[in-house]
Protein backbone atom coordinates (compact mmCIF):
# COMPACT_ATOMS: atom_id res chain seq x y z
CA UNK A 1 0.00 0.00 0.00
CA UNK A 2 1.33 3.56 -0.45
CA UNK A 3 1.91 4.98 2.19
CA UNK A 4 -0.66 8.07 3.11
CA UNK A 5 1.50 9.79 5.83
CA UNK A 6 5.41 9.18 6.44
CA UNK A 7 6.36 8.50 2.52
CA UNK A 8 10.09 8.91 3.27
CA UNK A 9 10.09 6.83 6.11
CA UNK A 10 8.13 2.81 5.64
CA UNK A 11 8.62 1.84 9.50
CA UNK A 12 6.69 4.89 11.12
CA UNK A 13 4.00 4.46 7.97
CA UNK A 14 3.83 0.62 8.95
CA UNK A 15 3.19 1.06 12.53
CA UNK A 16 0.65 4.36 11.64
CA UNK A 17 -1.10 1.63 9.90
CA UNK A 18 -0.86 -1.02 12.58
CA UNK A 19 -2.98 1.60 14.35
CA UNK A 20 -5.73 1.99 11.99
CA UNK A 21 -5.76 -1.74 11.29
CA UNK A 22 -7.23 -1.43 15.35
CA UNK A 23 -9.83 0.65 14.05
CA UNK A 24 -11.96 -2.50 13.16
CA UNK A 25 -12.19 -3.39 16.84
CA UNK A 26 -12.13 -0.02 18.67
CA UNK A 27 -8.34 0.13 19.09
CA UNK A 28 -8.16 3.75 17.79
CA UNK A 29 -9.92 6.47 15.81
CA UNK A 30 -8.82 7.49 12.23
CA UNK A 31 -9.03 11.07 13.36
CA UNK A 32 -6.94 10.29 16.40
CA UNK A 33 -3.88 8.35 14.49
CA UNK A 34 -4.17 11.29 12.04
CA UNK A 35 -3.98 14.20 13.77
CA UNK A 36 -1.29 12.59 16.09
CA UNK A 37 1.06 11.63 12.47
CA UNK A 38 0.08 15.12 11.45
CA UNK A 39 2.28 16.52 14.47
CA UNK A 40 5.33 13.80 14.52
CA UNK A 41 8.45 14.73 12.72
CA UNK A 42 8.82 12.21 10.34
CA UNK A 43 11.78 9.19 11.24
CA UNK A 44 12.09 11.34 14.96
CA UNK A 45 11.86 8.83 18.17
CA UNK A 46 11.61 11.41 20.23
CA UNK A 47 8.61 13.37 18.17
CA UNK A 48 6.79 9.76 17.89
CA UNK A 49 7.03 9.25 21.64
CA UNK A 50 5.23 12.54 22.51
CA UNK A 51 2.56 12.88 20.46
CA UNK A 52 0.90 9.54 20.95
CA UNK A 53 1.59 10.23 24.70
CA UNK A 54 -0.10 13.53 24.50
CA UNK A 55 -3.10 11.80 22.60
CA UNK A 56 -3.09 8.89 25.34
CA UNK A 57 -3.43 10.87 27.74
CA UNK A 58 -6.39 13.34 25.99
CA UNK A 59 -8.34 9.96 25.62
CA UNK A 60 -7.23 8.40 28.75
CA UNK A 61 -8.47 11.43 30.81
CA UNK A 62 -11.95 11.39 28.96
CA UNK A 63 -12.48 8.01 29.48
CA UNK A 64 -11.75 8.43 33.34
CA UNK A 65 -14.11 11.40 33.39
CA UNK A 66 -16.60 9.39 31.56
CA UNK A 67 -16.44 5.94 34.34
CA UNK A 68 -16.10 8.66 37.15
CA UNK A 69 -19.94 9.90 35.69
CA UNK A 70 -20.96 6.10 35.59
CA UNK A 71 -21.01 5.94 31.43
CA UNK A 72 -19.50 2.60 31.50
CA UNK A 73 -19.28 1.91 27.58
CA UNK A 74 -17.88 5.15 26.77
CA UNK A 75 -15.42 4.80 29.28
CA UNK A 76 -14.29 0.79 28.49
CA UNK A 77 -14.48 2.48 24.86
CA UNK A 78 -11.58 5.33 25.49
CA UNK A 79 -9.57 3.17 27.91
CA UNK A 80 -8.99 0.71 24.76
CA UNK A 81 -7.69 3.54 22.37
CA UNK A 82 -5.69 4.80 24.77
CA UNK A 83 -4.20 1.45 25.46
CA UNK A 84 -3.70 1.23 21.74
CA UNK A 85 -1.63 4.49 22.05
CA UNK A 86 0.12 4.38 24.69
CA UNK A 87 1.60 1.02 23.18
CA UNK A 88 2.22 3.05 20.23
CA UNK A 89 4.22 5.64 22.44
CA UNK A 90 6.94 2.99 24.02
CA UNK A 91 7.12 1.43 20.66
CA UNK A 92 10.53 2.56 19.30
CA UNK A 93 11.87 3.48 22.89
CA UNK A 94 13.43 0.14 23.06
CA UNK A 95 17.57 -0.63 22.52
CA UNK A 96 20.75 -1.04 24.52
CA UNK A 97 20.13 0.95 26.88
CA UNK A 98 16.19 1.64 26.54
CA UNK A 99 14.73 4.87 26.52
CA UNK A 100 14.03 5.51 30.60
CA UNK A 101 10.45 6.08 29.74
CA UNK A 102 9.37 3.07 28.40
CA UNK A 103 8.41 1.53 31.48
CA UNK A 104 5.43 4.19 31.86
CA UNK A 105 4.16 4.13 28.53
CA UNK A 106 3.94 0.36 28.88
CA UNK A 107 2.44 0.26 32.27
CA UNK A 108 -0.15 2.77 31.62
CA UNK A 109 -0.93 0.92 28.68
CA UNK A 110 -1.39 -2.35 30.38
CA UNK A 111 -3.68 -0.74 32.84
CA UNK A 112 -5.89 1.11 30.88
CA UNK A 113 -6.34 -2.25 29.13
CA UNK A 114 -7.31 -4.14 32.35
CA UNK A 115 -9.53 -1.07 33.22
CA UNK A 116 -11.52 -1.42 29.99
CA UNK A 117 -11.67 -5.43 30.24
CA UNK A 118 -13.25 -5.15 33.83
CA UNK A 119 -16.40 -2.94 31.97
CA UNK A 120 -16.50 -6.38 29.28
CA UNK A 121 -19.98 -8.81 29.93
CA UNK A 122 -18.36 -11.45 30.53
CA UNK A 123 -15.31 -9.33 31.91
CA UNK A 124 -11.90 -10.01 30.14
CA UNK A 125 -10.03 -11.74 32.91
CA UNK A 126 -6.26 -11.29 33.47
CA UNK A 127 -4.51 -14.60 34.71
CA UNK A 128 -1.33 -15.72 35.85
CA UNK A 129 -0.29 -18.79 33.83
CA UNK A 130 2.37 -20.90 35.80
CA UNK A 131 5.91 -20.83 34.25
CA UNK A 132 9.16 -22.35 35.31
CA UNK A 133 8.60 -20.77 38.77
CA UNK A 134 7.28 -17.28 37.79
CA UNK A 135 3.72 -16.77 36.42
CA UNK A 136 3.17 -14.90 32.65
CA UNK A 137 0.25 -12.28 32.25
CA UNK A 138 -2.48 -13.13 30.36
CA UNK A 139 -6.53 -12.88 29.02
CA UNK A 140 -9.33 -15.50 29.30
CA UNK A 141 -11.97 -14.43 27.57
CA UNK A 142 -15.34 -16.53 27.31
CA UNK A 143 -18.51 -16.04 25.20
CA UNK A 144 -21.23 -16.23 27.89
CA UNK A 145 -20.65 -16.95 32.02
CA UNK A 146 -22.26 -20.64 31.95
CA UNK A 147 -18.80 -22.07 32.00
CA UNK A 148 -19.52 -24.73 28.89
CA UNK A 149 -16.96 -25.73 27.16
CA UNK A 150 -15.69 -24.36 24.02
CA UNK A 151 -13.39 -24.40 21.37
CA UNK A 152 -10.72 -22.66 22.45
CA UNK A 153 -7.78 -20.49 20.87
CA UNK A 154 -4.80 -19.67 22.24
CA UNK A 155 -2.88 -16.67 20.67
CA UNK A 156 0.67 -15.31 21.44
CA UNK A 157 2.36 -12.25 19.33
CA UNK A 158 5.83 -12.21 18.07
CA UNK A 159 8.72 -9.66 18.20
CA UNK A 160 7.07 -6.81 19.45
CA UNK A 161 3.03 -6.99 20.33
CA UNK A 162 1.59 -7.38 23.41
CA UNK A 163 -1.10 -9.63 24.77
CA UNK A 164 -3.41 -6.17 24.91
CA UNK A 165 -2.64 -5.49 21.40
CA UNK A 166 -4.23 -8.87 20.75
CA UNK A 167 -7.52 -7.85 21.62
CA UNK A 168 -7.47 -5.76 18.17
CA UNK A 169 -6.18 -8.45 15.55
CA UNK A 170 -8.35 -11.43 16.64
CA UNK A 171 -9.12 -12.19 20.23
CA UNK A 172 -12.26 -10.23 20.06
CA UNK A 173 -13.41 -11.83 16.69
CA UNK A 174 -12.49 -14.94 17.87
CA UNK A 175 -15.08 -14.55 20.92
CA UNK A 176 -17.70 -13.04 18.77
CA UNK A 177 -17.51 -16.19 16.97
CA UNK A 178 -18.11 -18.58 20.44
CA UNK A 179 -14.47 -19.08 20.87
CA UNK A 180 -12.92 -19.15 24.57
CA UNK A 181 -9.72 -17.46 24.13
CA UNK A 182 -6.58 -17.51 26.12
CA UNK A 183 -3.62 -14.75 25.25
CA UNK A 184 -0.58 -14.57 26.83
CA UNK A 185 2.88 -13.07 26.31
CA UNK A 186 5.51 -15.19 26.91
CA UNK A 187 9.68 -14.82 27.16
CA UNK A 188 11.13 -11.81 25.43
CA UNK A 189 7.47 -10.01 24.92
CA UNK A 190 6.60 -7.07 26.40
CA UNK A 191 5.15 -8.11 29.78
CA UNK A 192 7.69 -10.20 30.96
CA UNK A 193 10.71 -8.54 29.16
CA UNK A 194 9.77 -5.43 31.16
CA UNK A 195 9.12 -6.66 34.68
CA UNK A 196 10.97 -9.98 34.77
CA UNK A 197 13.84 -9.51 32.41
CA UNK A 198 13.00 -12.83 30.43
CA UNK A 199 14.22 -12.56 26.92
CA UNK A 200 13.19 -14.89 23.97
CA UNK A 201 13.82 -18.67 24.06
CA UNK A 202 14.00 -20.01 20.70
CA UNK A 203 12.55 -23.62 22.05
CA UNK A 204 9.09 -22.58 22.31
CA UNK A 205 7.24 -25.48 23.12
CA UNK A 206 8.59 -25.04 26.64
CA UNK A 207 6.46 -22.17 26.88
CA UNK A 208 3.46 -23.32 25.09
CA UNK A 209 3.28 -26.47 27.07
CA UNK A 210 2.46 -24.53 30.49
CA UNK A 211 0.19 -22.37 28.92
CA UNK A 212 -1.97 -25.53 27.41
CA UNK A 213 -1.96 -27.19 30.61
CA UNK A 214 -3.20 -24.29 32.31
CA UNK A 215 -5.96 -23.45 29.61
CA UNK A 216 -7.17 -27.34 30.39
CA UNK A 217 -8.10 -26.54 34.13
CA UNK A 218 -10.30 -23.82 33.10
CA UNK A 219 -14.08 -25.14 32.62
CA UNK A 220 -14.73 -23.26 29.47
CA UNK A 221 -11.91 -24.92 27.04
CA UNK A 222 -13.16 -28.26 25.26
CA UNK A 223 -9.77 -29.80 25.61
CA UNK A 224 -10.46 -32.03 22.70
CA UNK A 225 -10.11 -28.56 20.36
CA UNK A 226 -7.46 -26.34 21.69
CA UNK A 227 -6.06 -24.37 18.84
CA UNK A 228 -2.77 -21.68 18.88
CA UNK A 229 -2.37 -19.22 16.73
CA UNK A 230 1.47 -17.02 16.57
CA UNK A 231 1.28 -14.02 14.93
CA UNK A 232 4.55 -12.18 12.89
CA UNK A 233 7.47 -13.76 14.36
CA UNK A 234 4.72 -15.62 16.03
CA UNK A 235 4.63 -17.51 12.69
CA UNK A 236 7.66 -19.43 13.75
CA UNK A 237 7.48 -19.56 17.19
CA UNK A 238 4.32 -21.32 17.06
CA UNK A 239 4.49 -23.75 14.73
CA UNK A 240 7.90 -24.69 16.59
CA UNK A 241 5.90 -25.41 19.63
CA UNK A 242 3.17 -27.36 17.62
CA UNK A 243 5.88 -29.73 16.45
CA UNK A 244 6.33 -30.96 20.01
CA UNK A 245 2.93 -30.41 21.67
CA UNK A 246 0.85 -33.00 20.21
CA UNK A 247 -2.41 -32.18 22.01
CA UNK A 248 -3.21 -28.97 19.82
CA UNK A 249 -5.78 -29.51 17.66
CA UNK A 250 -5.24 -26.77 14.95
CA UNK A 251 -2.11 -24.31 13.95
CA UNK A 252 -2.69 -20.96 12.92
CA UNK A 253 0.38 -19.07 11.29
CA UNK A 254 0.46 -15.27 11.06
CA UNK A 255 2.46 -15.32 8.76
CA UNK A 256 3.85 -18.43 8.57
CA UNK A 257 8.07 -17.95 8.92
CA UNK A 258 10.37 -20.88 8.79
CA UNK A 259 14.07 -19.65 9.43
CA UNK A 260 14.86 -16.31 11.06
CA UNK A 261 18.59 -17.41 9.96
CA UNK A 262 17.81 -16.08 6.63
CA UNK A 263 17.12 -12.81 7.61
CA UNK A 264 20.76 -12.48 9.40
CA UNK A 265 22.71 -14.39 6.71
CA UNK A 266 21.41 -12.68 3.84
CA UNK A 267 23.56 -9.94 3.28
CA UNK A 268 26.86 -11.15 4.38
CA UNK A 269 28.80 -12.20 1.90
CA UNK A 270 29.69 -16.06 1.49
CA UNK A 271 27.43 -19.26 2.08
CA UNK A 272 25.37 -19.73 5.05
CA UNK A 273 28.18 -21.73 7.11
CA UNK A 274 30.62 -18.95 6.29
CA UNK A 275 28.07 -16.47 7.61
CA UNK A 276 26.90 -18.46 10.64
CA UNK A 277 30.55 -18.40 12.00
CA UNK A 278 31.04 -14.76 11.41
CA UNK A 279 27.75 -14.14 13.14
CA UNK A 280 29.24 -16.25 16.06
CA UNK A 281 32.45 -15.28 16.43
CA UNK A 282 34.54 -13.79 19.34
CA UNK A 283 35.50 -10.82 17.11
CA UNK A 284 33.96 -9.86 13.50
CA UNK A 285 34.94 -6.25 13.41
CA UNK A 286 34.14 -5.73 9.73
CA UNK A 287 30.99 -7.15 10.10
CA UNK A 288 30.07 -5.08 12.78
CA UNK A 289 31.16 -1.99 10.93
CA UNK A 290 28.78 -3.41 7.92
CA UNK A 291 25.63 -3.48 10.66
CA UNK A 292 26.50 -0.20 11.71
CA UNK A 293 26.09 1.25 8.18
CA UNK A 294 22.93 -0.56 7.78
CA UNK A 295 21.63 0.48 10.83
CA UNK A 296 22.66 4.17 9.46
CA UNK A 297 21.09 3.90 6.20
CA UNK A 298 17.77 1.83 7.17
CA UNK A 299 15.14 3.09 9.98
CA UNK A 300 13.83 -0.29 9.89
CA UNK A 301 16.95 -1.98 10.03
CA UNK A 302 17.78 0.60 12.95
CA UNK A 303 14.88 -0.18 14.58
CA UNK A 304 14.72 -4.06 14.25
CA UNK A 305 18.33 -4.27 15.75
CA UNK A 306 17.78 -1.54 18.87
CA UNK A 307 14.50 -3.49 19.39
CA UNK A 308 16.10 -7.16 18.97
CA UNK A 309 18.89 -6.46 21.45
CA UNK A 310 16.32 -5.42 23.88
CA UNK A 311 13.90 -8.65 23.79
CA UNK A 312 16.88 -11.26 23.16
CA UNK A 313 19.19 -9.92 25.89
CA UNK A 314 22.57 -8.79 23.83
CA UNK A 315 24.16 -6.09 23.72
CA UNK A 316 25.59 -5.74 19.57
CA UNK A 317 23.83 -5.88 16.87
CA UNK A 318 26.25 -9.17 15.51
CA UNK A 319 24.96 -11.02 18.91
CA UNK A 320 21.26 -9.86 17.77
CA UNK A 321 21.32 -11.09 14.53
CA UNK A 322 23.43 -14.22 15.56
CA UNK A 323 20.48 -15.37 17.82
CA UNK A 324 18.29 -15.56 15.07
CA UNK A 325 19.74 -18.38 13.80
CA UNK A 326 18.36 -20.77 16.78
CA UNK A 327 14.96 -19.44 15.17
CA UNK A 328 14.04 -22.21 12.85
CA UNK A 329 12.21 -24.84 11.75
CA UNK A 330 15.04 -26.49 9.66
CA UNK A 331 16.34 -30.25 10.01
CA UNK A 332 12.56 -31.57 10.16
CA UNK A 333 11.17 -29.49 12.69
CA UNK A 334 8.52 -28.62 10.41
CA UNK A 335 7.88 -32.05 8.76
CA UNK A 336 7.00 -33.06 13.15
CA UNK A 337 3.95 -30.93 13.12
CA UNK A 338 0.91 -33.30 12.89
CA UNK A 339 -2.44 -31.31 13.38
CA UNK A 340 -4.27 -29.37 10.44
CA UNK A 341 -2.14 -26.16 9.88
CA UNK A 342 -3.41 -22.87 8.06
CA UNK A 343 0.14 -20.85 6.85
CA UNK A 344 -0.42 -17.16 5.99
CA UNK A 345 1.40 -15.34 3.45
CA UNK A 346 0.91 -11.46 2.33
CA UNK A 347 2.17 -10.33 -0.94
CA UNK A 348 4.29 -7.14 -0.29
CA UNK A 349 5.66 -8.69 3.15
CA UNK A 350 9.15 -6.49 3.76
CA UNK A 351 9.84 -8.59 6.87
CA UNK A 352 9.88 -12.38 5.61
CA UNK A 353 8.67 -12.50 1.95
CA UNK A 354 9.08 -16.06 1.03
CA UNK A 355 9.14 -17.64 3.98
CA UNK A 356 5.45 -18.44 4.33
CA UNK A 357 5.77 -20.85 0.94
CA UNK A 358 8.80 -22.62 2.47
CA UNK A 359 7.24 -23.59 5.97
CA UNK A 360 4.11 -24.58 4.11
CA UNK A 361 6.06 -26.92 1.64
CA UNK A 362 7.91 -28.91 4.46
CA UNK A 363 4.70 -29.60 6.46
CA UNK A 364 3.99 -32.95 6.23
CA UNK A 365 0.40 -32.40 8.04
CA UNK A 366 -2.84 -31.25 6.54
CA UNK A 367 -1.92 -28.26 5.83
CA UNK A 368 -3.57 -25.01 3.69
CA UNK A 369 -1.93 -21.78 2.63
CA UNK A 370 -3.75 -18.54 2.34
CA UNK A 371 -2.34 -15.73 0.51
CA UNK A 372 -3.75 -12.03 1.16
CA UNK A 373 -2.89 -9.47 -1.30
CA UNK A 374 -2.22 -5.93 -1.94
CA UNK A 375 -5.60 -5.26 -3.81
CA UNK A 376 -7.62 -6.58 -0.55
CA UNK A 377 -6.07 -3.81 1.35
CA UNK A 378 -4.02 -6.93 3.39
CA UNK A 379 -1.22 -7.14 1.58
CA UNK A 380 1.60 -5.93 3.78
CA UNK A 381 2.80 -8.21 6.79
CA UNK A 382 0.16 -9.35 9.60
CA UNK A 383 -2.18 -8.00 6.94
CA UNK A 384 -3.02 -4.34 9.04
CA UNK A 385 -5.44 -2.41 7.04
CA UNK A 386 -7.22 -5.08 6.55
CA UNK A 387 -8.57 -6.99 9.77
CA UNK A 388 -12.12 -8.01 9.48
CA UNK A 389 -11.05 -9.47 5.95
CA UNK A 390 -8.01 -11.60 7.39
CA UNK A 391 -9.69 -12.32 10.75
CA UNK A 392 -13.14 -13.71 8.73
CA UNK A 393 -10.69 -15.94 6.17
CA UNK A 394 -8.42 -16.92 9.19
CA UNK A 395 -11.55 -18.07 11.51
CA UNK A 396 -13.45 -19.65 8.83
CA UNK A 397 -10.68 -22.31 8.13
CA UNK A 398 -10.53 -22.58 12.11
CA UNK A 399 -14.62 -23.25 12.10
CA UNK A 400 -14.12 -25.80 9.56
CA UNK A 401 -11.04 -27.70 10.89
CA UNK A 402 -12.33 -27.94 14.23
CA UNK A 403 -15.71 -29.25 13.33
CA UNK A 404 -14.12 -31.47 11.28
CA UNK A 405 -12.41 -32.52 14.37
CA UNK A 406 -14.84 -33.50 16.87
Amino acid sequence: MKPLLFPGNTQFWYETLRSMSHIAYGGADFGEVVSTSERIKEGDYDSWHEEWMATADRVAAEAQRALDAGHTISARDGFLRASNYYRSAEFFQHGQPCDPRHDYAYDRSVTCFQTAAALYTPRIKPVRIPYEGTTLLGYLYRADDTGTPRPTLIMHSGFDGTAEELHFSGALAAVERGYTVLTFDGPGQPGPRHHQGMVFRPDWENVITPVVDFAETLPEVDNSRIALLGSSMGGVLAPRAAAFEHRLAALIAVDGVYDLGQISTRNIPGDRDQAERLLRADSAPELDARFERIAAQDATARWAINHGMYVMGVDTPRAFSASYLDYTLAGGIAERIQCPTLVCDAAEDEFFKGQPEQLYAHLTCPKTLMLFTAEEGAGAHCHPGAMRLALARIYDWLDTTLATAA
